[in-house]
């Protein structure tokens, strides 16, 4: 009898540490975060997807392996993240800040109609966020006049092959004013031979 409470007790104690040592999925956040706060940005994604492979509907461990794909510009999959955590996240704050992520992404990629949609979005769970109100503001300034830097870019090639088109034709106006200045040269020391080979005969003759 006694043997047996011993075993048990064994048992109780061994199933109490292997329960004890088997990590969850917020210990693979905390460890996430850390990485993720020294920059470790690879090691951070590995972390919080084993927090995900734990626990599939875990928005934090969405949100921030979203926010850990966006600093390794890995943009789309990010925006998956994001998108999965605001369909979960019931949190009014964190949803504020999903949307606001997916604002600056959309942004940084010119899309700004959907971008006015993520801040808009941010706002209705945060109205005081005055960072996401001045994006907002951005966002709708460069959808009514998009930057011109593509249409520069366009104009400035235009530009350089037009210089260059000048330039062929300088350079061959050039060759011809060369041409014609080595042509006049030779005529005016033909002329000189010839002159010279008149008076010399004019010499000749006297």
């Amino acid at each position: 009898m006694v043997n047996c409470k011993c075993i048990i007790s064994v048992l109780c104690l061994f199933a109490t540490l292997v329960v004890w040592g088997q990590k969850t999925d917020r210990d693979y956040i905390r460890k996430g975060n850390r990485l993720f706060k020294d920059s470790v940005f690879v090691e951070a994604e590995i972390n919080y997807r084993k927090a995900l492979d734990m626990n599939s509907r875990s928005a934090v461990s969405m949100y921030n392996l979203g926010n850990t794909l966006s600093w390794q510009k890995k943009l789309k999959d990010a925006m998956e993240q994001y998108d999965n955590a605001a369909k979960i996240e019931k949190d009014k704050a964190k949803l504020a800040k999903i949307y606001h992520n997916a604002g600056v992404l959309f942004q940084a990629t010119q899309d700004y109609a959907k971008a006015i949609e993520a801040y808009k979005s941010s706002l209705r769970n945060n109205p005081h966020d005055d960072e996401t109100r001045y994006n907002l503001a951005l966002s709708q300034k460069l959808l009514k006049n998009p930057p011109q830097n593509q249409q520069n870019q366009n104009q400035q090639n235009q530009q350089d092959q037009q210089d260059q088109q000048d330039k062929q034709q300088q350079n061959q106006q050039d060759q011809q004013n060369q041409q014609e200045q080595q042509n006049d040269e030779m005529s005016k020391e033909n002329a000189e031979q010839m002159l010279n080979s008149v008076m010399q005969d004019e010499k000749d003759v006297q």
